[in-house]
């Protein structure tokens, strides 16, 4: 495993009480039998990726609708965004990617964004069942696979899942893996009423817990001279209540406690496992480091006071990064 590290100015000690409050936002967030078939078959509405009009969905084999996007032509990169959110989150990344000539996909994970608000399979099985199908219908080879936080242990189960026949590289991003939740075997994960308590902001008060967790530690605008972006918070929050409460609920527990230390081990793809120091949803020595080393072929690359959200609030840094590791 390789270790390199990025800088930015730095940041105060998490006391134990933002910690606890970071872990109840902990987002990353973030059942088919474990041998499913590799690929689920699916429909897919008429439509190409040359900037057809019409919605792009496909229906899976449990008839949930799943939206995507897919522009441009070239080298496949597919993105999986995190909890609660959808794949407005890549803004960024799209357009950076597509710029630079490469064929960008990004699809609403089942229960999120313009995908059905469906009541079942929340869980990272049917996530990464529902990636199958729409890489499979999209024909995709050689595609690198970018996931972020949720969507960091998405790509995971899908690869260990389904094989890495059609994928070339993969990129964690803030990612859960390997186990967010504490146990005997990770005395380092947060406590699972962290956990209890973000299913009850769910369900008790959604919309207002919408607002305060962009608002603070998702993206470390609560940290000493922060520059706080309103703009930023909104779409965060608009994201999040686009999607359904159930999703949103049972998807907490997909995220905490799912583990992804087998599935790790099973990744021999170059992969690169990117992760701020100052990331209060998914504490840093828990989670990138880990996976950094349990991938066969891995690269960690830590950002000195890096934030959950980083994609977003350090996307010029990101995106070079990303850029640098697919051309190498």
């Amino acid at each position: 495993m390789q270790n390199q590290s990025t800088n930015r100015a730095g940041h105060s000690d998490i006391s134990r009480r933002e910690l606890l409050i970071a872990g109840t936002a902990s987002l990353a967030a973030c059942a088919l039998p474990w041998g499913a078939v590799a690929e689920t078959p699916a429909e897919i509405n008429p439509s190409n990726h040359t900037g057809d009009t019409r919605m792009n969905t496909i229906t899976t084999k449990d008839g949930v609708t799943l939206f995507y996007k897919d522009w441009g032509s070239g080298t496949p990169i597919v993105f999986s965004h995190g909890w609660p959110l959808s794949s407005d989150d890549w803004d960024a990344q799209l357009i950076f990617f597509l710029n630079h000539g490469y064929r960008v996909i990004a699809h609403d994970r089942r229960g999120h964004g313009r995908s059905s608000q469906t009541a079942n399979g929340h869980d990272m099985d049917h996530y990464a069942d529902d990636l199958a199908a729409l890489t499979s219908h999209l024909n995709l080879k050689g595609a690198v696979h970018v996931g972020h936080s949720t969507g960091g242990g998405e790509v995971v189960r899908y690869i260990a899942r389904h094989g890495a026949n059609r994928v070339a590289k993969a990129v964690l991003i803030s990612a859960v893996p390997p186990l967010m939740v504490k146990t005997a075997s990770n005395p380092g994960g947060l406590p699972k009423e962290v956990f209890d308590g973000l299913q009850t902001q769910v369900a008790e008060h959604r919309s207002q817990f919408y607002l305060d967790l962009p608002t603070g530690p998702f993206y470390g605008f609560n940290r000493p001279g922060a520059k706080i972006s309103q703009g930023v918070i909104q779409n965060w929050w608009r994201q999040g209540m686009m999607g359904g409460a159930k999703a949103h609920y049972d998807g907490i527990v997909a995220f905490s406690q799912t583990d992804f230390t087998e599935d790790l081990k099973k990744i021999t793809v170059p992969t690169l496992v990117m992760h701020g120091d100052d990331d209060q949803i998914v504490p840093y020595a828990d989670s990138g480091p880990l996976s950094a080393k349990l991938v066969k072929n891995g690269t960690l690359k830590t950002y000195k006071g890096f934030p959950h959200g980083m994609p977003t609030t350090e996307a010029a840094t990101i995106n070079a990064d990303l850029l640098a590791f697919i051309k190498g």
